[in-house]
């Protein structure tokens, strides 16, 4: 009776390490690998992505307003206006 009982044990025991092997690990594992995947790119969307100008339109997220540029903001604009009021004036 006892080699019997002790048969049924190692016999379960056996099938434990099978599942354990072929089912158990593998679904570790991948939920181990999926859960790195998904954290990494939780923290690429929140620190990066969300600041690219592309995807801000594709989802639809609130951009910044742009401003305007004035029409005189550099020196060479300033320079060139300032030639072609002379230009003109001279005309007369």
């Amino acid at each position: 009776m006892e080699s019997s009982s002790s048969s049924i044990a190692a016999n379960s025991l056996y099938y434990w390490n099978y599942f354990n092997l072929f089912l158990l690990r593998p679904i570790l594992a991948i939920s181990f690998a999926l859960f790195f995947i998904l954290l990494g790119w939780f923290l690429a969307w929140k620190l990066v992505l969300v600041h690219v100008p592309l995807i801000q339109e594709i989802f639809g997220m609130r951009k910044k307003p742009v401003n305007s540029k004035p029409p005189l903001r550099r020196r060479f604009s300033r320079f060139y206006k300032g030639i072609n009021a002379t230009n003109s004036a001279s005309d007369w």
